[in-house]
């Protein structure tokens, strides 16, 4: 039997669940528009392995959004992920921050297009079959009216920039499941058990956040 700790903070959303052979047996989250991972980041994971009735020494393996998305929020989540990992001695399992979210559009037939705000009109995002499979790499792009444009068939779009996005993507197989706006810890849980049960794990002393766009620092007008 293997716990799996599951850690998501790539965006608004701090996200933790615990899962059991793949399954969501716990996940507590909060979405606030100030990032308060910091806080809430080991209240939750202290809450969930309360509400399991199991102890840090049962967590078989930690599991990490990757990124991309915040580079604060990215920064929370995998060093507490690394720092539990090395204590208790673990592995730790990087999982794709797009593919958590698109793992929320459960379809049939057609595409999910996850994409992540990246201010303005830029967007974190790649194509995914409804199975899951990427087919594209993720990038960093600038929406404009003739995005997508040559895809044919149903596009799904999830994340959190329907808004904006949806006064470009005008196509009429464009559909947005605006819904579905943060990527949860809880569709980690089969994603990471998937990852833990071929042993892909990362290097916990080496493996650094996805971050795709570089940090950029900026002075107060003040």
């Amino acid at each position: 039997m293997a716990y799996i700790l599951n850690i998501e903070t790539s965006t608004k959303n701090c996200s933790v669940s615990i899962a059991r052979d793949g399954e969501t047996i716990v996940c507590n989250e909060i979405a606030e528009e100030g990032y308060s991972h910091a806080e809430r980041l080991h209240v939750f994971i202290e809450a969930s392995l309360k509400e399991v009735g199991i102890a840090f020494s049962d967590i078989t393996a930690i599991a990490v959004s990757q990124g991309p998305g915040s580079y604060t929020g990215l920064r929370i989540g995998v060093s507490s992920a690394k720092g539990l990992c090395y204590a208790l001695g673990i592995p730790l399992i990087a999982v794709d921050t797009l593919q958590i979210l698109a793992a929320q559009a459960r379809i049939s037939n057609g595409l999910i297009i996850p994409m992540i705000d990246a201010r303005r009109m830029e967007v974190y995002s790649t194509i995914f079959t409804s199975e899951l499979i990427n087919t594209r790499g993720t990038q960093t792009e600038i929406l404009a009216e003739n995005s997508f444009e040559d895809i044919e068939g149903p596009i799904y779009f999830v994340g959190d920039c329907a808004e904006k996005a949806q006064t470009v993507l005008t196509k009429e197989n464009f559909i947005f499941l605006e819904e579905i706006v943060f990527p949860s810890a809880n569709e980690m849980s089969a994603l990471s058990f998937e990852k833990f049960k071929n042993n892909d794990t990362v290097d916990v002393a080496y493996f650094e956040p996805f971050y795709l766009k570089d940090f950029m620092v900026t002075t107060s007008k003040k």
